[in-house]
C-alpha cells in the first residue's frame, strides 16, 4: 500500500533535518578545531617573542657593559699609561730581552697617537651627562671599534652622535628599542634585520590569526598555523644570534678586565722608573726596559681589542673579532708566564 503523503513528507523532513543537525555538528567541530589551532598558533609566537624579547634585552645590556668598560680601561689605565709613556725618549724595544711577544708586535707612535685620540673621545664621553642613561650610546660604543666610534663621532659630541648612530642602525636601534609586543622592533615599520633574519611585526600576524578566528575557517587556521610555525622558527633564530652576540659582548669584556689587571701594576712600576731612572729609555737598566716593553705590549693587545667590531650594520658577528679574542687569550697566557 503507498504510504500516505503526510507521512512521506515528514520522512523527507526528518532526513533533511538530520542532515542539516549533521552540518551544524560538523561546522561546530571545525569552528571548534579552527579556534584550537589558532590559539595553539598563538602561544607559540608569543613564546618566541618573549623568549627573543628577554634575549633582546640580555644583549643590549652586555653591549653597553662593553661600552662601560671601554670608557673605563681609557679614561683609568690607558690615560695613565700614556701620561708617562709619552714623557720617555728613544723607545726602542727591537733589542728587548725577555718578552718574546713583543717581536711580533708592531708599535709604532700613530698606533699610540690613536690611543690618545681614543682617551680624548672617551673622556668627552664621560664628561657628558650621565652617561649611564644615554640612550643607545654605550651600546654603540660596545658593538662599534674605536675607528667606527670616531669616525661618526667628533670630540665634544660623542653622546649625540653614538646616540643617532645607534638610533639609525637596525641591530642596535632593536636591542635599544621597546619589546615585541610594543612594537619596538627598531627601525621602520616594525622590522628589524638581525644577522640576515628578518623579524616581522608578531604582533601583526598574532592579530590576523586571531581575527581570522572567528570565520570558522579549519584551512585558514591550519594555513595560520604553518605561518606562525615559520615566523617563530625565524624569531628564534634572532634570539640565538642575540646569545651569539652577548657571548662575544662579555668575551671582549673579559679580555680588557683581565688586561687592565695586569695593566695597573705595571704602570705603577713605569712610573717609578721614570722617577728614578729619567726619561731616556737607552738608559734604562734591562729590567726596567722589561717592565716599559711589557705596558706598552698590553697598551697595544687593549688597543687591538677596542679596534675589532664586534657587529657588522647588518647584526653578524665580525670574524676579525673572534680572531682578536684569540690572539688577546694566547697573549694573556704568555704574559703569565713572562710576568
Amino acid at each position: 500500500m503507498p504510504l500516505p503523503v503526510l507521512f512521506i513528507g515528514l520522512g523527507v523532513a526528518a532526513a533533511t533535518g538530520g542532515l542539516g543537525i549533521g552540518k551544524g555538528v560538523k561546522a561546530g567541530v571545525d569552528f571548534h578545531s579552527a579556534k584550537n589551532i589558532n590559539k595553539t598558533a598563538n602561544e607559540l609566537l608569543e613564546s618566541s617573542a618573549d623568549r627573543l624579547n628577554a634575549e633582546r634585552l640580555a644583549c643590549g645590556t652586555a653591549l653597553s657593559k662593553l661600552g662601560e668598560e671601554k670608557l673605563f680601561v681609557l679614561n683609568n689605565t690607558i690615560n695613565e699609561f700614556l701620561e708617562t709613556f709619552t714623557k720617555i725618549k728613544n723607545v726602542d724595544f727591537q733589542n728587548t730581552e725577555g718578552i718574546d711577544e713583543l717581536k711580533k708586535l708592531h708599535i709604532d707612535e700613530q698606533g699610540f697617537a690613536e690611543l690618545k685620540t681614543m682617551v680624548n673621545f672617551a673622556g668627552s664621553f664621560a664628561g657628558g651627562a650621565a652617561v649611564g642613561t644615554v640612550g643607545g650610546a654605550l651600546a654603540a660604543f660596545g658593538a662599534y671599534g674605536a675607528a667606527q666610534a670616531l669616525a661618526c663621532a667628533s670630540t665634544g659630541t660623542a653622546i649625540a652622535s653614538l646616540s643617532g648612530a645607534a638610533a639609525t642602525n637596525a641591530t642596535l636601534a632593536f636591542f635599544g628599542g621597546g619589546s615585541l609586543a610594543a612594537g619596538g622592533l627598531g627601525m621602520a615599520g616594525g622590522t628589524v634585520v638581525l644577522g640576515g633574519i628578518v623579524a616581522g611585526p608578531a604582533l601583526m600576524v598574532m592579530g590576523f590569526i586571531a581575527g581570522h578566528a572567528a570565520k570558522k575557517e579549519l584551512e585558514k587556521a591550519r594555513t595560520n598555523q604553518a605561518e606562525a610555525i615559520q615566523i617563530s622558527s625565524q624569531l628564534d633564530t634572532a634570539s640565538l644570534q642575540c646569545q651569539a652576540i652577548r657571548r662575544r659582548a662579555y668575551m671582549f669584556y673579559s679580555l680588557l678586565a683581565r688586561l687592565d689587571c695586569f695593566f695597573l701594576p705595571l704602570i705603577f712600576k713605569m712610573e717609578d722608573i721614570f722617577n728614578a731612572e729619567g726619561d731616556d729609555y737607552r738608559k734604562y737598566s734591562a729590567k726596567s726596559k722589561g717592565v716599559i716593553a711589557s705596558a706598552a705590549s698590553i697598551a697595544v693587545s687593549i688597543k687591538s681589542v677596542l679596534d675589532t667590531p664586534i657587529l657588522t650594520d647588518d647584526g653578524l658577528l665580525t670574524d676579525n673579532s673572534e680572531k682578536t679574542a684569540t690572539n688577546v687569550e694566547d697573549f694573556l697566557n704568555n704574559m703569565k708566564i713572562s710576568i
